[in-house]
């Protein structure tokens, strides 16, 4: 068990932090990290709002996957605009690789109709990316017979490691009233250079993510036209495309003031990927969200899954009566 613990380790800190650098950090919460999920979001709030999130997968393999991200939106309805900043650290390999990304993010809402709008979003983007080598383990370091990892390896060190890239993206997102939105958002759209080696072309693929979802009011019946007392049933789906990698994520948010509960099924066409259960607190102008993973991949139960915690809290820094309200967009708040 040591051995396999060890072996999945390498793959972990070598394979998927060292090699294939062009996949970004996810998020079970999508809607937690709005921004992060489409910069359309951005200021799609009547006021301020700070997010915070934590996603820890598989910790049963040495930290293998730890991610961390600060955000910051805002409003500008004088303009009918919002901005945001994010900073999200993302951690492979126990700190065996490691990217960090700063991200400045501008939309601008659209009043289609009484009843529909639509949002712009884009961002900026600043990326390091660091490799520790002295925490990587290669195959030629093992002792299969025992399991003994030796210190030295005939792999090649890289000529620099750290590198740093900028990029950029967009979105839009479309709502109509509070019953359905639906969204679309391309990220890496120049896909920078992120590879340790000069020789080697290691760019960061574009992603594309479409997703939309719903709001059935079981209290008063048919869609939206809600208000926090009501039960609501929120189906939502997600389509994510980068490189050679695609999934679908679909699920069921379950609103009973204050309580929300949520469960996804993950699905990587090629193998089914993972089960997510969720339980938040949605009470005043905070929220308070813990999601897990069930691995259902051939890698196992033995990872421990993922653990992801969100808290986020929405507050007017200025207050005035002659403050024109910005027409948000409803989304899940998890």
């Amino acid at each position: 068990m040591q051995l396999r613990r060890v072996i999945l380790f390498v793959w972990i800190a070598c394979f998927s932090g060292f090699y294939a650098t062009a996949q970004d950090a996810a998020f079970s919460q999508f809607y937690a990290n709005p921004m992060y999920l489409n910069p359309a979001f951005a200021g799609n709030t009547e006021c301020g709002r700070l997010n915070l999130n934590y996603r820890n997968q598989w910790p049963a393999v040495s930290n293998a996957y730890v991610t961390y991200s600060l955000a910051y939106d805002q409003s500008l309805a004088a303009i009918n605009s919002g901005y945001g900043l994010m900073f999200m650290n993302d951690q492979q390999g126990d700190g065996a690789y490691n990217r960090t990304a700063i991200n400045a993010y501008y939309s601008y809402q659209l009043r289609l109709t009484s009843s529909t709008n639509l949002s712009f979003g884009v961002r900026g983007a600043y990326y390091q990316e660091k490799l520790a080598w002295e925490k990587l383990i290669f195959a030629d370091q093992i002792d299969v017979a025992n399991g003994i990892i030796h210190d030295q390896s005939l792999e090649t060190k890289p000529d620099n490691n750290k590198v740093s890239a900028v990029d950029f993206g967009a979105g839009l997102l479309f709502g109509y009233e509070d019953a359905f939105f639906a969204g679309v958002a391309a990220d890496h759209l120049t896909q920078p250079q992120l590879g340790f080696y000069e020789t080697e072309s290691i760019p960061l693929d574009l992603k594309l993510t479409v997703h939309a979802g719903a709001v059935i009011n079981l209290s008063q019946g048919g869609f939206g036209n809600y208000d926090y007392s009501d039960i609501t049933v929120q189906p939502n789906v997600m389509f994510v495309n980068q490189g050679i990698f695609s999934q679908v994520n679909a699920g069921v948010y379950v609103n009973m003031y204050p309580f929300v509960f949520g469960g996804w099924f993950r699905h990587a066409f090629e193998n089914v990927d993972a089960a997510m259960l969720l339980v938040g607190i949605n009470y005043n102008n905070f929220r308070i969200g813990y999601s897990y993973d069930f691995t259902l991949s051939q890698i196992g139960a033995n990872t421990g899954g993922a653990h992801e915690i969100s808290l986020a809290w929405d507050f007017c820094i200025l207050k005035s009566p002659k403050k024109r309200m910005i027409r948000t967009i409803n989304a899940p708040g998890f």
